[in-house]
């Protein structure tokens, strides 16, 4: 096939932009948080439903310093798992 490109002339891919650690950290703990929110959310709301209890009873419910505190906590144990087996496989 002739190439019809002078090399100087191709066509460069996009770089693609890697978070810093510390965005990515910050990013994966808040979705660990926001996946441990939604499961007790759900619970919450299924549970109270039975009384008719609304969705905004649920969320009052669940959100609470003592449940962040948990979530937060459990998010980086998380992390720090997931930092250490991917840097160990």
């Amino acid at each position: 096939m002739l190439n019809r490109y002078d090399r100087g002339m191709a066509p460069t891919p996009p770089r693609r932009r890697r978070l810093n650690p510390l965005w990515r950290g910050l990013v994966e703990v808040a979705f660990i948080v926001f996946l441990f929110y939604s499961n007790l959310l759900m619970g919450e709301f299924t549970r109270s439903n039975r009384d008719a209890k609304t969705l905004a009873f649920a969320i009052h419910d669940v959100l609470t310093p003592t449940n962040f505190a948990i979530g937060l906590a459990s998010a980086l144990i998380g992390y720090l798992i997931f930092e250490f087996l991917r840097k160990r496989v």
